[in-house]
């Protein structure tokens, strides 16, 4: 889906120009206000147990954290540096067998230094997560030259 708001554009570029998402093969799905939707295509060099061939629970745990990422993008328009404080994860289900995952988050509360996010993860049906993540972030200046210290 795309969006006819070009600050939204620094969201997207999240899937691709972050060394980590693309050698996991993130795709970006959508970007709005303040959400953002990602999937990560089943691969079998991602599984966790070849018995089951299943995606490693690893790989759902940097796609929630990347995406959470991506919504804090989506909702202020512009990349800028975060780190995670704190990130719970509930896992209430392995991912079906050769199964993507696709996970949506929400930036719901910023103040002027922390950003708040929830997401969920799913592989067929939203109705049915594979886990659901609760995230404080910091956020730091806009990424570019002649930015300065925290926001």
């Amino acid at each position: 889906m795309s969006d006819p708001n070009p600050n939204l554009d620094a969201a997207a570029a999240m899937a691709t120009e972050v060394p980590q998402a693309a050698a996991l093969g993130f795709q970006m799905v959508s970007a709005s206000d303040a959400r953002g939707v990602m999937h990560v295509p089943w691969r079998e060099d991602l599984v966790g147990d070849p018995e089951t061939a299943v995606i490693a629970s690893g790989v759902v745990t940097s796609l929630l954290d990347h995406c959470c990422g991506m919504a804090i993008t989506a909702a202020t328009g512009e990349r800028r540096p975060t780190a995670t404080l704190d990130l719970r994860i509930d896992y209430m289900r392995p991912a079906a067998s050769r199964a993507g995952v696709t996970v949506e988050a929400h930036c719901y509360h910023m103040t002027r230094s922390i950003a708040f996010v929830r997401a969920h993860a799913w592989d067929a049906d939203p109705a049915d997560p594979i886990a659901t993540a609760q995230a404080a972030f910091m956020l730091a200046g806009p990424i570019g030259p002649g930015t300065g210290g925290p926001a």
